[in-house]
């Protein structure tokens, strides 16, 4: 198979970073961008003896359908049953078996694999290279970390869409993983611009999902039990079904849910309405599994609604629509479910994503472009550019997401009204919107900070202060006044930045509020050393604006 030129880059910068010295590089490209046709590519051409592990069956039977496609005979490690089914898919897909017991190359189930530590020993001392599918899962005592840690003579590579981990931990083998560097392909942006993937359009009805009494795992996601419950209180059920046939309907698509139960409800009301609808999970048989997805694929069926599935590497066919009705904290799970929409589609002009999860708002656009770190860090990396990291919110009248800092809706034109205008958090820093009592009072506190020498004397001395503490008092305003004369200079820099670009001052505030979590006036009566942290966070911030822009 002809590699795209990005998976070729790709794939020349993980054979330099090998070359380097780094043993084990993490790969990173978006959801359908082919990132198992590109370890297929690796596994090709690698001389010797190699494994590629996953974690659940069907992906094990997906990457030797992969290696079937380049013509490299490989071996299975897992059940007979589901080799079995993989041989008849072989046949059914490609008109030959690939599947070879003896060859140096094999796919391997991660639990499998970890079940036959002592049975597989002479040939795990063979394998030269391992190759991990999702490897954000893989830390260094997991079972991904034990699996990789069978082949002692070999060097690694694991492959991803989101390089991140909803616990925070960190995939350098500096801290959990095991990777010492990282070679990231083109963001979701450029494939969509460059025609490999398409674009897409949200709609996020309201909902009246409570999760504010719902915990969070181990694994940083919500807990399963309570999320549940929650789902099921609200009415969610019922508005995936009457969106999708507003919005979309006749379109293929994959509904996203918490459970079996809610998925098989969510189903059961799509036939009621018209909508040919299958429920798919983990527990569904293979056999029955590929009936659904080629029923799907003709179109006999138009909604698959499905439960921790088709969120990660399935390959699954085409779709035209994703409805999310399972609330996630889960970044990574969130651009893998989001990412099942985008692929191309003869006669599709764009995906259609209905969030009824509240996740768009949550996690932010998944085409920002993000820095990535095998650092361990929070679960969703920052934005490369400070100014794409502003939060979103939904539209009250179109339901379409924008950022928060903007006065309209740039799809509708409708404004967004605060419920109270008593405090700057209110209004998202924006001060022409406070009431004017309250802007009274914060010019009033701007005031203190700018008193002259001479008041501030005068009150002291009145109030018959000893002239030791006069004489503090003064030296620490003199001090205040030349650190807040610091900031308010960087504040006019940082402004001034945004003006070039047609911005309002409305839009500046909101800006900077959502930047440095606090709005401009109230920044204007920090102390000392408050004042002095913010001054560097917005130097910091204007030269990496700058340095976008050169190299944007």
């Amino acid at each position: 198979m002809q590699l795209y030129d990005y998976q070729q880059d790709t794939k020349n910068r993980i054979h330099q970073s090998w070359n380097e010295g780094n043993r084990n590089v993490m790969g990173v490209l978006p959801t359908g961008a082919g990132k198992t046709v590109l370890f297929s590519s690796i596994l090709h051409d690698h001389q010797g003896a190699g494994v590629v592990i996953a974690h659940r069956t069907e992906l094990v039977s997906q990457i030797s359908l992969a290696l079937g496609r380049e013509g490299v005979n490989h071996g299975i490690i897992g059940p007979t049953s589901s080799i079995k089914e993989i041989c008849n898919e072989h046949m059914r897909e490609l008109g030959n078996v690939y599947y070879d017991q003896n060859a140096l190359i094999k796919v391997a189930g991660v639990n499998t694999l970890t079940r036959r530590t002592s049975q597989l020993k002479s040939w795990c001392d063979q394998v030269t290279l391992w190759v991990n599918d999702e490897a954000h899962h893989l830390l260094k005592e997991n079972v991904w970390g034990k699996g990789v840690a069978m082949f002692p003579n070999a060097r690694g590579l694991g492959v991803t869409a989101t390089p991140c981990r909803s616990d925070g931990k960190g995939l350098g083998s500096h801290s959990h993983g095991v990777f010492d560097d990282m070679v990231v392909g083109p963001n979701l942006r450029d494939l969509i611009n460059r025609g490999k993937l398409t674009d897409y359009r949200i709609f996020a009805p309201p909902n009246d999902i409570q999760l504010d009494k719902v915990e969070t795992a181990a694994d940083g996601d919500y807990k399963k039990p309570q999320l549940k419950k929650a789902v099921r209180e609200s009415h969610l059920i019922g508005d995936i079904v009457d969106h999708y046939i507003r919005i979309a309907k006749g379109k293929l698509g994959i509904t996203f849910t918490t459970d079996v139960e809610t998925a098989t409800d969510v189903a059961t009301q799509y036939n009621t309405r018209g909508v040919p609808a299958e429920v798919v999970s983990a527990k569904t048989p293979s056999r029955v599994r590929a009936e659904i997805l080629r029923r799907f694929k003709n179109r006999e069926l138009l909604q698959l609604v499905n439960v921790d599935l088709f969120g990660e590497g399935f390959d699954l066919p085409a779709v035209e629509v994703v409805s999310f009705g399972r609330p996630t904290k889960s970044y990574g799970l969130y651009c893998q479910q989001f990412g099942r929409a985008l692929r191309i589609l003869e006669g599709k002009t764009e995906a259609i994503i209905i969030d009824h999860a509240g996740n768009v708002v949550r996690h932010g656009l998944p085409d920002k472009e993000r820095v990535w770190s095998l650092d361990p860090k929070e679960s969703a990396p920052r934005m490369k550019n400070p100014d794409d990291d502003i939060p979103l919110r939904y539209c009250s009248e179109c339901t379409q997401p924008y950022e928060k800092c903007l006065i309209l809706c740039p799809y509708c034109g409708a404004k967004w009204e605060p419920m109270d205008r008593s405090k700057p958090e209110y209004v998202d820093g924006d001060l022409f919107e406070l009431t004017p009592e309250v802007l009274e009072q914060m010019r009033a506190s701007v005031a203190r900070i700018d008193e002259t020498e001479e008041s501030l004397r005068g009150r002291m001395n009145y109030a018959g202060a000893p002239s030791v503490v006069v004489g503090s008092q003064l030296k620490a305003q003199r001090i205040r006044k030349n650190v807040q004369g610091v900031l308010r200079d960087q504040i006019s820099w940082w402004a001034a930045w945004h003006r070039q670009f047609g911005r309002s001052d409305a839009e500046i505030y909101r800006r900077f509020f959502f930047s440095f979590g606090i709005d401009i006036m109230n920044a204007q009566t920090l102390g000392k050393t408050e004042a002095g942290d913010l001054a560097i966070k917005i130097s910091k911030q204007i030269e990496e604006l700058s340095n976008g822009q050169r190299t944007g």
